[in-house]
């Protein structure tokens, strides 16, 4: 697995054109998870590194 950082080309400004945005890829590419868009780029590092660093002990709660 691993971690895309990109930039947003689709939309206006106000829907997050130009923003940074993270996805999780599996081994063979397919998107397994994305974030919502940032404006820094820094933070989309950050967001990534929190989940980076969530422990195998973080709960599943069914809703």
């Amino acid at each position: 697995m691993y971690f895309e950082i990109y930039r947003q080309s689709k939309g206006t400004p106000s829907t997050g054109k130009g923003q940074w945005r993270w996805r999780l890829r599996a081994g063979n590419h397919e998107t397994i998870a994305s974030g919502e868009s940032y404006v820094n780029k820094g933070d989309c590092l950050h967001a990534i590194g929190l989940i980076k660093g969530v422990e195998s002990e973080t709960p599943v709660k069914e809703i």
